[in-house]
């Protein structure tokens, strides 16, 4: 990306050479003409425009840039239904697969509800450090002439296109949960959960994290950020706020909830590996929206984030099916399947960051570490984490977090990180190790913050209404005893 006062001369330069030449041409014109071209100049040379109006907002919206936040919202609902849906359901026994599909479908649903009833509002105004305001509940005051910052001066989306791009990852991160004690937990308490849980742990974390003031406002509002946005804690797209804030969710839920029954005694191999395929491609697609999306324009960095994603997660893929030939002398497309999306969670925190061949290397090293916990630490410690969202998420999401700090110094190629407390923004200057420790704080927050609220909530739940349903039920399988109907009938 071209510093920005390297673009503003361009541009100024451009536009006073098109006054010049148009000066002979408008005396012929009607004057307004000749008016509107040198407000244009004027504004041009000037430079970007510090603190806009909502009417100048309105002239720094690209068609482009929408365009492509729409899309990447598009992408990133695929992630979630159908995607997720169909590898988690995959995964499970046939007497289950239809409660995984309804799980996943209706916390997308509410999750959708409760976002823009209040979600947006916590997660993306300002507050305190740690939760926003109620300025926005019901999105009062947004509309179709409001207008959201991206991370560039000058430069803004519709607001509506940031709720409905930020409400997919709302949707898909308490989704992710249900995967840790998949086949054994009731309808109704689920969802109750995920109310609360998204009200209480994801809304608090996306604010700490994501709130900012915007570029041409931050430099007069310095402490108007999140808590770690203030830290300077670097999460592209969301390795601490979706990954590790739903799989220490997830362990949290297993370790609440109890082991399957039949766990470690019964065999109990995924029904349909084909769905579960299915399911990783759709989600290796959609998460171009999930990642590239996140840049909130359609530029360079964009196109960053894109390569790195691919190349991550293929490095991961390739990883895992190596450690299995190795290890079990067969390379199984689960585990290749699992390889990917240990790679998409830790390229993710990394993806506008990092550069192609250090990303290839995170991808390397997440898929290394989850084979560990999800082989080795899950069977010595014993807890049901029945589809791996603790031993990929979570981990996962660690290594992409703390790793980011190292892929992203300009040393080794990465982007560096912009000082956006000066106007214009600048590149600031790199402290690997400093910001290694940031990080590590960052991911220590999310897991103290998000644990410690999941084992409330599993905890009132299991004493209240209850989480687990009757071993009858759970032996005969959840589709029909929670929702009356089979996946199959045949």
């Amino acid at each position: 990306m071209k510093p920005l006062h390297t673009i503003g001369a361009v541009v100024g330069t451009t536009a006073l050479s098109v006054f010049t030449a148009a000066q002979a041409w408008a005396a012929t014109t009607a004057p307004a003409v000749a008016e509107v071209t040198e407000e244009v100049v004027e504004a041009a040379v000037a430079g970007p425009i510090k603190a806009p109006t909502v009417e100048q907002m309105a002239g720094m919206v690209d068609k482009g840039d929408t365009t492509w936040m729409l899309i990447s919202s598009v992408l990133v609902l695929m992630m979630s239904i159908p995607g997720l849906a169909l590898f988690y359901g995959g995964l499970v026994r046939t007497k289950n697969m239809l409660s995984v599909l309804m799980q996943v479908l209706t916390i997308v649903s509410v999750a959708a509800l409760v976002w823009v009833s209040w979600g947006y509002t916590l997660a993306f105004t300002s507050g305190s450090p740690y939760i926003g305001g109620l300025s926005k509940a019901f999105l009062a005051g947004v509309d179709g002439t409001t207008f959201a910052a991206t991370f560039s001066n000058n430069v803004y989306i519709p607001e509506l296109a940031f709720v409905v791009f930020q409400m997919t990852f709302a949707c898909i991160t308490p989704a992710l949960i249900v995967g840790a004690f998949a086949e054994r937990i009731k309808f109704t308490p689920l969802i109750i959960f995920t109310v609360l849980w998204l009200t209480l742990a994801y809304f608090p974390i996306a604010h700490m994290v994501w709130y900012w003031a915007g570029p041409d406002f931050l430099p007069d509002a310095p402490t108007d950020t999140g808590l770690l946005w203030g830290m300077g804690a670097l999460d592209f797209a969301g390795g601490t706020v979706v990954h590790i804030n739903a799989g220490i969710a997830g362990l949290v839920g297993c370790l609440v909830i109890g082991k399957r029954l039949g766990y470690k005694t019964e065999n109990m191999p995924p029904h349909s590996l084909v769905m579960t395929m299915i399911g990783a491609s759709l989600l290796w697609v959609g998460w171009f929206g999930f990642n590239a999306g996140s840049n909130l324009e359609a530029n360079g960095v964009t196109a960053v984030a894109f390569i790195n994603t691919f190349v991550a997660t293929a490095a991961a893929t390739v990883a895992w099916a190596v450690i299995e030939q190795i290890v079990h002398k067969k390379p199984s497309l689960l585990g290749a399947a699992t390889g990917a999306v240990a790679g998409l969670v830790a390229i993710t925190p990394a993806s506008g960051l990092a550069a192609p061949m250090t990303s290839i290397l995170l991808g390397f090293a997440a898929s290394i570490v989850c084979f560990f916990f999800v082989t080795t630490v899950k069977n010595k410690l014993g807890y049901d984490d029945s589809l791996d969202v603790f031993g990929v998420h979570c981990v996962g999401g660690i290594i992409g977090a703390i790793g980011t700090g190292i892929v992203a110094d300009p040393a080794l190629g990465g982007q560096g990180f912009f000082d956006y407390t000066v106007f214009p923004a600048g590149v600031g200057e790199y402290d690997m190790a400093a910001q290694v420790i940031t990080q590590i704080k960052a991911v220590g927050i999310t897991v103290i913050w998000s644990g410690l609220v999941s084992a409330v909530l599993f905890y009132a739940l299991k004493f209240t209404i209850g989480l687990r349903p009757s071993e009858e039920v759970e032996q005969a399988g959840l589709d029909i005893s929670e929702h009356g109907e089979r996946a199959y009938n045949y």
